[in-house]
């Protein structure tokens, strides 16, 4: 009787296991174990800078005129578009090497090799004016590009291991963000290099690319490794004692090690893909496998499709649509995007564990197709009458654009298409996944500077009517994964309809010592 007395009733959208952790175990933000835990991943963070600081010199380095004296480069046709796509074609190449990097030696080695080849591009890229040739300077981009395929995937696969299980949405969310910051340290350089004459103008915002990627590669292996590479590596007393260090915040009998420990026990392979470089049938293998694919896929190359991959690398083209033509007030206008970019994503990053990640992409989509028939409207008074205030009006719907995508898209890309992979997927599968949304952003690299050069503000109407198509996929397929630990995901995944089953309700009931009793759908 008096188990009835003091049991109580919680309705649940996700795991039973994890929230009767959290009730017994209230997460405490503010523990100096996890003060220590958001400084750790704030150093994975800094690989997230890198596309974005690459993204915002491109796409303004194009329009500085020492730059396309040096190179005969423009910011629209053809070779605006190679020069670009290098980057992305040197992604592609070291795809074969993602996996192994990050499974062979683990998550932190796969970090520091990334970042390593972005420190040799950059170098073969400042030291270019010598010869004078773009071939050279194409080289720097190649291994930018390389370096980075492997950092990208390799950070984001340690954040989401290494995250409390309570914080995952948020910590990992947050990762993506960190391109704003590539893109401001990028817009600020540049603004501070137009100050200079001759070459230097553009070589201070290449050389200072260096910057961040080489304070990974010197605080990296001072990181504690994956708890989930630890165990899964034969060393699972290491991987138990990060769990407690940074998890149980000390605590031996914390409910979070014995959830944790449980589900690696259950659900990790002492011998699975990730331990053959060329074994990549963990992605193909079975329905739940293809399922999970799919997910990470459809995030991945629909963040690069909803018209941020053009307002990203070709904003001096746009902003010419729209009547601005100035170099200097091209890079004050990107430098204040990359401000509220930042901030907006931030704030977004703190929504997606209430909110929840399938319905706010779904919502964030509707938003950025509206923005885009506004834009159209804007650019198509501009280009017949020539009026400023359209002018004006498109530049501000492209910036709320840009805020949309960045409150929902920017924190979901790095969280979404990691989390929906097994572990024995993970690295192998973000690799694959590098190579579809690399393949996407060709199309944008190549595509773009010579669609706007041909049709001009018409290729809006495309990205308007494209993202409600993206929308769609979105509400039909996408899987919900807030609220789970990794390891539970399997359980969705393998159901008959796994996107119905992962936003289902269930009513717990737990007793006075929040131990789960029953398990009822709500």
């Amino acid at each position: 009787m008096e188990e009835k007395v003091d049991a109580h009733e919680v309705v649940v959208q996700g795991s039973e296991m994890l929230k009767a952790a959290m009730e017994k175990e209230p997460p405490q933000p503010r523990h100096k174990r996890m003060l220590q835990l958001y400084a750790i991943v704030t150093v994975a963070f800094l690989c997230s800078s890198i596309n974005g600081y690459d993204g915002s010199l491109m796409s303004n380095m194009l329009v500085m005129p020492t730059f396309e004296s040096e190179f005969g480069a423009s910011i629209v046709g053809i070779k605006a578009g190679y020069i670009s796509a290098m980057y992305t074609i040197g992604g592609v190449c070291a795809l074969p090497f993602v996996g192994p990097a990050s499974d062979t030696w683990g998550r932190r080695a796969g970090m520091c090799i990334g970042c390593g080849f972005v420190i040799l591009g950059t170098i073969i890229e400042g030291t270019s004016n010598i010869s004078g040739k773009l071939a050279q300077f194409l080289a720097g981009r190649f291994f930018l590009g390389f370096g980075n395929s492997i950092a990208a995937s390799a950070a984001p696969i340690y954040v989401v291991e290494i995250s409390h299980p309570a914080y995952r949405g948020v910590m990992t969310g947050l990762y993506n963000t960190i391109y704003n910051v590539g893109s401001i340290a990028a817009a600020g350089a540049l603004r501070g290099g137009e100050n200079h004459a001759g070459n230097t103008a553009w070589l201070i915002p290449t050389w200072v690319q260096m910057l961040m990627p080489g304070l990974v590669c010197v605080l990296a292996f001072w990181l504690p490794e994956s708890p989930r590479w630890l165990y899964c590596n034969d060393r699972a007393e290491a991987a138990r004692a990060v769990i407690v260090r940074y998890h149980g915040l000390d605590r031996e009998d914390s409910a979070y090690l014995h959830l944790q420990l449980a589900e690696y026990s259950e659900g990790l392979k002492l011998d699975g893909a990730d331990k053959r470089w060329w074994d990549y049938r963990a992605l193909f293998k079975d329905r739940a496998s293809r399922y999970r694919l799919m997910c990470n896929l459809i995030l991945s190359v629909w963040g690069q499709w909803s018209g941020n991959g053009f307002t990203s690398y070709f904003m001096p083209a746009f902003l010419a649509t729209a009547g601005v033509t100035n170099a200097l007030t091209v890079l004050n206008i990107n430098l204040g995007t990359s401000f509220s970019g930042w901030f907006i994503s931030m704030a977004g990053a703190s929504y997606v564990e209430r909110i929840g990640r399938r319905t706010l992409f779904f919502s964030v989509l509707l938003g950025i197709s509206f923005w885009w028939v506004m834009i159209t409207i804007s650019a198509a008074i501009f280009h017949h009458t020539g009026s400023k205030a359209a002018g004006d009006a498109a530049i501000l719907f492209v910036n709320l654009f840009g805020a949309t995508y960045s409150f929902g898209i920017t924190p979901l890309q790095a969280l979404y298409p990691v989390e929906v992979l097994s572990y024995e997927q993970r690295a192998k599968g973000m690799a694959f996944s590098s190579l579809v949304v690399n393949a996407a952003s060709l199309v944008n690299m190549f595509a773009m500077p010579v669609a706007i050069e041909r049709i001009g503000w018409k290729l809006y109407i495309v990205f308007a009517v494209w993202v409600l198509v993206e929308a769609a996929v979105v509400y039909f397929f996408l899987v919900e994964t807030r609220g789970r630990t990794l390891e539970e995901l399997d359980h969705i995944f393998q159901s008959d309809n796994p996107r119905k089953a992962s936003i289902a309700k269930k009513k717990l009931t737990l007793d006075a010592d929040d131990n789960i009793v029953e398990v009822a759908e709500a």
